[in-house]
């Protein structure tokens, strides 16, 4: 008997309220927790069963399905060019991210929630943010935008009077952003990003080789030989399999570097062209401290051989990688849950 009340009251004790952030991507979704790092990293996806509604997968294991389900299974992306298009799956998602790793007991209604959204959503697409955390039964829940977590996460100070500038190409949106004094200035977004590529690149081989393809192999594609580099000189090659438009059956050919390099270039002329009308809006002072620093690029496009070279060509300044370019956002809100996002206050890590 003693021992049932001492695990019992050892399990009262370690269920408590913690900080939390949460950067919910269109295609990821990343989850803090403090004094823990980042417990999830998983493609935003679920799986549930039509017919009960029970949910079947999460994460990895639900975007594995996509493309391959039946009627039985309802695979949902419950978020749409960052912005929440299912509430009640995205609260699925975040309580079952929240409770994967076993020996982490939170309080979630004690807790602190920083949500990060895109620079640009309108506020009834900020008040589905806050009303995910009211959902989710949290006191305190604050938004953050993406672009402001992302330059913390990418090691720069937002909060001395020195500029900075940084491009976040996510899934669904690219967010351009110019900070000081620990906020944003100027700031820019469109849906011109990780999702958008992955179409371009499905009517690419739809119309130039008559072979239909999937998001997913899409993607891999993007993945595997996605490039901006001007000169190629050893270019790589992958196969591609999909089925053939003409006959119906499957078909399985090789395509090269160069070719999707053709397909990427239009959607990233379209993110240089929006770094020029940040710039164009950028305070004088703020151009100056740019210039010298240079402009960071975060997120999963960051990824992509050659942006960082592209951009300097089109826009003629110095571009850098983030050093975690895929968790940048995430990687910040630790430190805006310290400050609650407060220009005032330079938190310490």
């Amino acid at each position: 008997m003693a021992i049932t009340i001492r695990k019992q009251e050892k399990e009262t004790k370690s269920v408590v309220g913690k900080n939390i952030g949460i950067d919910l991507g269109t295609a990821n979704i990343l989850v803090y927790v403090e004094g823990e790092g980042i417990i999830t990293n998983e493609p935003s996806v679920i799986a549930f069963d039509y017919e009960t509604n029970e949910v079947l997968a999460t994460g990895t294991m639900a975007a594995n399905m996509i493309g391959k389900g039946h009627h039985g299974i309802k695979i949902v992306s419950p978020l749409n060019q960052g912005v929440i298009s299912d509430i009640e799956a995205t609260k699925k998602l975040i309580e079952i991210s929240l409770h994967k790793i076993e020996n982490i007991n939170i309080d979630i209604t004690e807790s602190t929630l920083l949500l990060c959204c895109p620079s640009e959503v309108t506020q009834l697409e900020r008040d589905s943010f806050m009303d995910l955390g009211n959902k989710l039964g949290v006191k305190d829940v604050f938004i953050e935008q993406e672009v402001k977590a992302g330059a913390i996460g990418s090691g720069l100070d937002i909060f001395s009077s020195n500029g900075s500038m940084i491009i976040d190409i996510g899934g669904g949106s690219t967010d351009i952003g110019v900070l000081s004094l620990g906020d944003i200035v100027v700031s820019e977004s469109n849906r011109i990003a990780g999702n958008y590529f992955d179409s371009e690149i499905m009517d690419h081989m739809q119309y130039k080789h008559g072979l239909l393809i999937g998001k997913k192999t899409a993607e891999r594609i993007k993945v595997e030989i996605g490039s901006l580099r001007q000169k190629i000189e050893n270019p790589k090659e992958t196969w591609v399999s999909g089925r053939d438009v003409v006959t119906g059956l499957p078909k399985k050919i090789t395509i090269h570097e160069n070719e999707i390099r053709d397909v990427l270039v239009k959607p990233f002329e379209s993110i240089a062209t929006m770094v020029l009308k940040v710039l164009q809006n950028t305070p004088p002072e703020l151009s100056s401290d740019i210039i010298v620093n240079g402009i960071y690029i975060s997120g999963g496009g960051a990824m992509i051989d050659g942006v960082d070279e592209f951009l300097h060509r089109r826009v003629g300044m110095d571009f850098h990688i983030s050093r975690r370019p895929m968790t940048a956002v995430v990687d910040g809100t630790k430190l805006l849950l310290k400050n609650r996002g407060s220009y005032f206050v330079k938190p310490t890590d």
